[in-house]
């Protein structure tokens, strides 16, 4: 779907409220199907699979659907698929064609350990979850937690990697879930104002700068080898998903407006894909601004500006 520059404004000017409102209860209605298909899927399998690319709020999402099954009386557990990293080698981490380590190649995860994991959650046996510490990229010696999961029980994995085919064909019957935030924002002559890909930049960027001491420049000299990552590694499984869910708000670009402007602005011109900055940019004067005092303490949108009430 695509959302229209031109009602966007008009709502923020006349409504922001109630047009936060109405975005998340169509976000809301998406949970619900998810939902639905998961709890139809039970008979199968107690597996979910969630992937998306970098900013589409996986961890929200994964976070919200738990909060739905809970309601249902369907007791749930959520894991990333980061804890299943292996310790970062100079023998065994695949590397790009520049001889960088490649850190978003699905040779990075534990394959082997979470089909094993996947097939004793199946039969009802304990599973021990490994932790891993991204500041030394090392698995850690002592498990994160236990698992065993009783008749009924729901276990969200998610992670980008979540629809490889490396764990897809071996356990098909798990219910397959890819989110992204995918709709351009168009004007009326249906000319694209800003990019679905553009939305999720803006997110990571701000997310990035408030939570992780990263500068929007170290984020878009680093935008580009994510990018590779998702052509390579993501995106062609997505049609493997029994359901695809987009993750964007029409009222998002007005929100991340102000801090994604002033992060982005005054950048030098050897920045790396300056050329789309310079597209960017011009595209946020276009919009109305809508304080994130406005959202909801369970927004998605919290998870990249803070101030929810989810953990991450």
């Amino acid at each position: 779907m695509a959302y229209n520059l031109n009602e966007i404004n008009e709502r923020c000017r006349t409504d922001a409220a109630g047009f936060i409102a109405e975005c998340d209860a169509v976000y809301a209605d998406r949970l619900e199907k998810a939902a639905d298909r998961i709890q139809a899927n039970l008979e199968h399998s107690p597996i979910v699979l969630l992937s998306g690319p970098s900013g589409s709020g996986k961890t929200t999402t994964a976070m919200k659907i738990c909060e739905v099954l809970e309601s249902r009386g369907i007791r749930t557990h959520s894991v990333s698929l980061d804890d299943y990293f292996k310790t970062v080698s100079p023998e065994t981490t695949p590397r790009t064609a520049s001889g960088a380590y490649d850190l978003e190649s699905p040779l990075c995860l534990d394959m082997d350990l979470l089909n094993e994991h996947f097939t004793k959650l199946t039969r009802g046996e304990r599973i021990y979850v490994p932790k891993y510490d991204f500041v030394h990229q090392a698995r850690l010696m002592r498990y994160g937690r236990t698992l065993r999961l009783k008749k009924d029980e729901v276990v969200v994995f998610e992670g980008i990697h979540a629809l490889n085919d490396a764990i897809t064909t071996v356990h098909p019957e798990a219910f397959k879930l890819y989110i992204s935030a995918r709709s351009n924002i168009l004007d009326d002559s249906g000319r694209i104002m800003f990019k679905g890909t553009w939305m999720r930049l803006m997110r990571r960027t701000v997310r990035d700068y408030l939570f992780r001491g990263t500068n929007a420049q170290s984020t878009l000299k680093n935008w580009a080898n994510v990018r590779r990552g998702e052509k390579l590694y993501i995106s062609p499984f997505k049609d493997k998903a029994d359901l695809q869910f987009d993750s964007s708000f029409a009222y998002e670009v007005p929100v991340l407006n102000n801090t994604a402007t002033e992060l982005f602005s005054g950048m030098p011109e050897d920045t790396p894909r300056y050329q789309e900055l310079r597209s960017i940019l011009p595209a946020f004067e276009q919009f109305e601004d809508i304080s994130p005092d406005l959202l909801a303490e369970d927004s998605l949108l919290r998870e990249f500006i803070g101030g929810g009430k989810y953990k991450y």
